[in-house]
C-alpha cells in the first residue's frame, strides 16, 4: 500500500471521487465523514471510515491524523438555512475557518502535507471576460463563504511559520460531474424538460472543473515537491459562455434545446423583483480564471476535456431517471 490519506467531507460530491481515484492508485484512506457511512467497493481492507457529527464540533484532531501521511481538507459549511429561514452566519467562521485551523495545527509536524480546498470566490465574483482572475491578484471575498475560505487560507499561512506545518492551496470554480447538485443539476432538469430557456443573449465567459480533473489536481498536489506552499487556480482549461454551456449539456444529454435571446438587462430586472439577483447575476456575468500556474510549476494538465466531462455527468444523470 502506497501512502495513507486522510480526507474530510469524504462523502461528499468531490470527498467520494477522491477517494475512489486514491484507493484505485493503491493509496490507504481515512475517510472522515458526518454522520453516515461510507462504502467504495472492493476497497474494505484500504478504507477506514470515521463518522463525526460534524467537523465543527471536533476539538481534537490528534487522533484523526495519527498515522496518515496526507491530509485532504474538503469538508466545509456551504449556503444552508436555519429553520428560520435566517443565513447561520456564524457557522462559515466556526466551520470553514476555525475547523480548518484546528485540523492543520494537529496536522502540523505529523503529516507530510495538507492540501486544503478553497475556492475561486476568494477573488471575487466576476470578472471581465478579457481579464481572468491570478493567484497574484488581490483577494476580494465577497460572501460569508469566501471571506470564511479566505481567512483560512490566512490560517494556514501563520501555521507554516509558527508550526512547520505544510500546506498546498486549491482555487476551484464550479464543480460539475456525477452527483453534482445545486444550480448545476437544475440547469440539466431544464434542458431535460425541453422547456425555452431565457439565456440566448449571454455572451459571458465561465471557468468550470470536472470533478476527475480536480480529483486529479489534489492527488498532484499531495505529493508533488513544487507544490510546498503553493496556491493554485484550477479549471478545465476551457472557458464557455451560458449559451454555450447549456448547448453542450444539451449534446451530451441527447437532448435540443431551445434558447430565446432575452436581453441581460431585462433578466437582471426580473431577478430583483423575485429576490433570484445572485442567482441570475452567475449567469450572466463573466467569471474567468487562469490556471496557467499549476500547469507550469507542476506540470499539470487536465486528463478530462469538458466535453469528457459533460458526457459523464449526463450518463449520471440519465440514471436518476429525471
Amino acid at each position: 500500500m502506497k501512502a495513507k490519506v486522510l480526507i474530510t467531507g469524504a462523502a461528499g460530491f468531490v470527498g467520494r471521487a477522491l477517494c475512489h481515484e486514491l484507493l484505485a492508485a493503491g493509496y490507504g484512506v481515512r475517510a472522515v465523514v458526518r454522520g453516515r457511512s461510507l462504502k467504495i467497493p472492493g476497497a474494505e481492507n484500504a478504507l477506514e471510515v470515521v463518522q463525526v457529527p460534524g467537523i465543527g464540533r471536533i476539538a481534537d484532531w490528534g487522533e484523526m491524523v495519527r498515522g496518515v501521511d496526507y491530509v485532504a481538507h474538503l469538508a466545509a459549511h456551504v449556503h444552508q438555512m436555519r429553520p428560520s429561514g435566517q443565513i447561520d452566519h456564524e457557522a462559515y467562521a466556526r466551520i470553514n475557518t476555525g475547523a480548518t485551523e484546528r485540523l492543520a495545527k494537529a496536522a502540523a509536524g505529523r503529516v507530510k502535507r495538507m492540501v486544503y480546498l478553497s475556492t475561486v470566490k476568494v477573488h471575487g465574483e466576476a470578472t471581465p471576460p478579457d481579464r481572468p482572475f491570478r493567484e497574484s491578484d488581490a483577494p476580494n471575498p465577497m460572501d460569508d463563504y469566501a471571506v470564511s475560505k479566505w481567512e483560512a487560507e490566512q490560517a494556514l499561512r501563520r501555521l507554516a511559520d509558527t508550526h512547520g506545518l505544510e500546506y498546498c492551496v486549491l482555487r476551484p470554480p464550479l464543480v460539475y460531474g456525477p452527483r453534482v447538485g445545486a444550480n448545476f443539476l437544475r440547469l440539466m432538469r431544464l434542458v431535460n424538460k425541453g422547456l425555452p430557456i431565457p439565456l440566448g443573449a449571454v455572451n459571458n465567459k465561465r471557468s468550470m472543473v470536472y470533478v476527475g480533473n480536480l480529483v486529479a489536481a489534489v492527488m498532484v498536489c499531495l505529493e508533488h515537491p513544487a507544490a510546498a506552499g503553493g496556491t493554485y487556480l484550477v479549471s478545465d482549461g476551457e472557458d464557455v459562455s451560458t449559451a454555450e454551456l447549456l448547448r453542450r449539456v444539451a449534446g451530451a444529454m441527447g437532448r435540443r434545446v431551445r434558447l430565446l435571446p432575452v436581453p441581460g438587462v431585462l433578466l437582471r430586472a426580473t431577478a430583483k423583483t423575485t429576490g433570484k439577483s445572485a442567482e441570475v447575476d452567475r449567469l450572466l456575468d463573466s467569471l474567468v480564471l487562469d490556471s496557467g500556474l499549476m500547469r507550469r510549476q507542476l506540470a499539470w494538465n487536465p486528463p478530462f476535456t469538458m466535453d469528457q466531462g459533460l458526457k459523464d455527468t449526463a450518463t449520471w444523470f440519465a440514471g436518476l431517471g429525471s
